[in-house]
């Protein structure tokens, strides 16, 4: 029996997928990490951080299977994009990753805009916004030039693992679309971009596709890990695509809902979509594209409730629950860090708005739900304006929707069918995209047929698809007086 190894670095967690030949998950291990917030708008991780769980996941599925480490055929890594890593010419960790999330390089996305917005358009068939590489780049050589000296090496956060596990330097071409440096017409790093920095191509890693081989397990790494030496490591790609993949969505017109740390609207294209409202991507099948929205603080903003406010996910579940539609006049926003679709706005915070005497933590922990619900909603509208899809199903992916109560919500404000699928989460898909690289499986679909299937179906209550409209209408009047003020403060 041979197995495959998928290994997923998110938000706040590492996850490690350990599947079958035959398509059978055989254990799977995750473990915690922080996001630190030094100062407002600042979001980072340790890199460190992830080696460490990485060792930690890789040692529990081996015990736990009780697998040869000889038996596993190829690893892979995904992880969220745009986070860069810097380093010296030792690959050594300069500073602390800026995480994608992290909304201080707000000058420097005015500068880009101001002085460079055509070319980046034109390359990178995005606008400057926080979110990307660059601008984070940008900050760090602008705040900290003592840093900045240092650089010779960046990496992004799946690849620094990689490079911990097999000691290579390259990334992925999706990976690369995600920094604001790498040209999609020529599908290499800009000259002109880098140019931005004062920083030479040469600094960044050679791109090759997610189903290459970067290199093989280390001596050193397996006797950190438990892994056999020599084992294939792909180079991997970026979690959102995995996910895609995991989920099914490999034709045109497939959609996917993602309740995650960020929450992810995407449809599968043959086309990327340019426009300041969404984030286009490569999918792993040649030709298709897979453009999608983005709301910034998804099941963050639940995270951050629970971690401030006390109480487990369940329990906060089963008081939501009590709730009417509405919360009883209660409406939050989740703009914890600012928000992408459709405002690309960082300036903007999150609120609870309308708050009275007769509110419980009950309201509270419904509105933010529902607060992500309408966000979520503000996206499939904009992909509706943009003719991009007017589909009346999706799969739902992301940890939010293994909460019955929210996936029955999100399908009652979006008024659409949501299915469920047996797995979906990046460290599945990551490791079906082993498979696929070592001829495992003979293809895409192939690995889907073998490996997952559909276990649930969330259809939209028509009576209070209707009372959502209407709390949407409110949530929007609130947005628009809301930013203006949020805007001044900045």
């Amino acid at each position: 029996m041979k197995y495959l190894l998928g290994i997923d670095f998110g938000g706040g967690a590492s996850k490690a997928t350990l599947l079958s030949e035959t398509g059978e998950i055989c254990a799977t291990s995750t473990r915690e990490y922080p996001t630190l917030y030094p100062k407002a708008g600042f979001s980072e991780q340790n890199p460190q951080d992830w080696v460490q769980v990485t060792i930690e996941n890789i040692s529990a599925v081996l015990k736990k299977s009780g697998i040869r480490p000889q038996e596993i055929a190829a690893i892979s890594l995904d992880a969220a994009t745009h986070t860069a890593v810097i380093l010296d010419g030792d690959f050594h960790v300069i500073r602390p990753a800026i995480y994608w999330t992290d909304t201080r390089s707000v000058q420097e996305v005015a500068y880009l805009k101001e002085n460079y917005a055509s070319c980046i358009e034109k390359q990178v068939l995005h606008s400057p916004d926080t979110i990307w590489s660059l601008p984070a780049l940008l900050w760090i050589k602008n705040n900290e030039p003592e840093n900045w000296k240092k650089v010779r090496k960046i990496m992004f956060s799946k690849d620094y693992v990689r490079h911990f596990l097999t000691g290579d330097y390259v990334t992925d071409f999706i990976e690369a679309e995600g920094s604001m440096l790498f040209d999609v017409n020529t599908m290499a790093w800009s000259q002109e971009l880098c140019g931005i920095l004062d920083m030479d191509p040469k600094l960044l890693p050679r791109v090759v596709k997610p189903t290459d081989i970067a290199g093989t397990v280390t001596k050193e790494a397996a006797g950190l890990t438990g892994l056999s030496e020599g084992t294939p490591v792909l180079c991997g790609t970026t979690d959102t695509v995995m996910e895609v993949f995991a989920s099914g969505a490999v034709s045109r017109g497939d959609m996917t809902i993602k309740l995650a740390t960020a929450g992810r609207t995407c449809v599968v294209t043959d086309t990327p979509y340019p426009c300041r409202h969404l984030v286009n991507y490569s999918h792993v099948i040649d030709g298709l594209f897979y453009p999608g929205t983005g709301t910034k603080s998804c099941a963050a903003s639940y995270r951050w409730f629970r971690d401030t406010f006390g109480e487990a996910y369940a329990k906060l579940d089963e008081m939501a629950e009590k709730i009417g539609i509405g919360c009883d006049g209660l409406v939050f926003h989740p703009y914890l860090n600012g928000e992408l679709t459709p405002y690309a706005n960082p300036n903007l915070c999150a609120d609870f708005v309308g708050i009275r005497s007769h509110h419980t933590k009950a309201h509270f922990a419904r509105a933010v739900l529902e607060g992500v619900a309408m966000s979520m909603l503000d996206c499939k509208l904009t992909l509706e304006k943009l003719n991009i899809s007017h589909a009346d199903s999706a799969v739902i992916i992301g940890g939010g929707g293994k909460s019955p109560l929210w996936r029955q919500m999100i399908s009652d404000a979006l008024g659409i069918k949501l299915v469920e699928m047996k797995y979906s989460d990046s460290s599945f898909g990551s490791a079906m995209l082993a498979g696929v690289a070592v001829h495992i499986f003979s293809d895409f679909k192939d690995a889907l047929q073998k490996c997952n299937s559909a276990v649930t179906e969330t259809n939209p209550n028509p009576e209070n698809t209707e009372k959502y409209r209407k709390l949407y209408n409110k949530y929007k009047k609130i947005q628009e007086a809301l930013e203006p003020i949020y805007n001044s403060q900045l």
